[in-house]
């Protein structure tokens, strides 16, 4: 990934900005990670609360729509049409829902590849990993997604590895983020990098973040993906993480996949000696120690949220998987690097 040398700007004589992103918003676009994005460059750009691009700048930018709608309604104007690459050090695709349409047209997608040919470094946002896919963007490179949409990566695209254990991804010339609280993350990143650690730091502190979180951190939400396996099982595993507090029926685990519950059970007993039910059963209870480490909700709570009927039922669970109570596992759990590598391994997520 390239670092602009700054060089005054040959018509005004004055210093070009350190860092510039465009950004291209998808249908029904994430205004929560445009505007993280946008703030932590503002916050950077300028000394105080000033906002003026002297630092940073950015320009959204559209093949034609007069507005851009994000996915709660709000319409957003752009700044320009599809500018040449070269006046930017990233685009940034911020993406939108999945599966209500198409997020970009064709022209943006022809656009994105122009400046992948450039050499221009593609950011793709939360969903926006799904438009650098499709666009065929992505080839060669691991992506960075929310562990909420896992399954959808693996189910749409077969040839791609997804990855739901970091916040954000930084493979050459393309970066993926999870979304969420972590855009704010990698805007500082690049800030960091282009501008200055003081300047990141100062973004993130007006922001309330505690300090800059590295791409490599924890999403704050386990996830217990199979390091290898069939991609039936993975996409299965998946759909488990993301219906932990209210379990899905395993036919309807099966019918997702096109498999019958006998095939599926097959599957399973292959890959982790356990059927599907004994498997699910062992991602909602490493959720709940996950939980029970990290948080102060009460038992009956993590008990709701692991997806137990209550709390005797969850500590029943418990107890036999991990050889303590909930209550017990916390009071001792001030061990914060006790790792499930160190449990026996029958009692391992995965």
């Amino acid at each position: 990934m390239r670092t602009r040398t700054v060089k005054p700007d040959a018509a005004t004589g004055r210093q070009r900005p350190r860092l510039r992103v465009g950004f291209i918003l998808a249908n029904n676009f994430t205004l929560s990670a445009l505007s993280l994005f946008l703030d932590t460059l503002r916050l950077a750009a300028d000394e105080g609360d000033l906002s003026r691009r002297i630092q940073c700048d950015w320009t959204v930018m559209s093949s034609g729509a007069p507005f851009l709608r994000a996915s709660c309604g709000l319409e957003v104007r752009p700044d320009a049409g599809l500018l040449d690459p070269s006046e930017f050090d990233y685009i940034a695709v911020i993406g939108g829902v999945l599966h209500r349409g198409q997020q970009v047209d064709a022209e943006t997608e022809a656009y994105l590849k122009r400046c992948a040919s450039a050499g221009v470094p593609l950011i793709g946002v939360c969903t926006g990993t799904f438009v650098l896919a499709r666009a065929g963007l992505l080839s060669g490179h691991k992506c960075c997604v929310s562990w909420y949409h896992h399954h959808d990566m693996l189910q749409e695209f077969g040839d791609v590895e997804p990855v739901s254990d970091r916040l954000f991804l930084i493979s050459g010339d393309r970066i993926t983020s999870s979304g969420g609280a972590g855009v704010a993350d990698l805007a500082a990143t690049l800030v960091d990098r282009h501008v200055g650690a003081s300047a990141a730091r100062k973004s993130l502190s007006i922001l309330l973040f505690e300090s800059t979180r590295p791409d490599d951190a924890p999403q704050p939400s386990p996830t217990f993906m199979p390091k290898s396996g069939s991609p039936t099982v993975r996409r299965v595993v998946s759909l488990m993480e993301q219906n932990r507090e209210v379990p899905l029926p395993i036919e309807a685990l099966a019918s997702r996949v096109g498999l019958s519950p006998r095939q599926l059970s097959r599957l399973f007993v292959a890959e982790f000696g356990q059927p599907p039910a004994a498997v699910y059963r062992r991602v909602r209870l490493t959720y709940g120690r996950w939980l029970l480490e990290r948080s102060s909700q009460s038992v009956a709570r993590i008990a709701v949220l692991a997806g137990f009927a209550d709390g005797a039922h969850f500590g029943r669970e418990f107890r036999r998987m991990f050889g303590a109570s909930p209550a017990e596992f916390r009071r001792t759990s001030g061990r914060a690097d006790r790792t499930a590598s160190e449990l026996p391994a029958d009692r391992r997520p995965f």
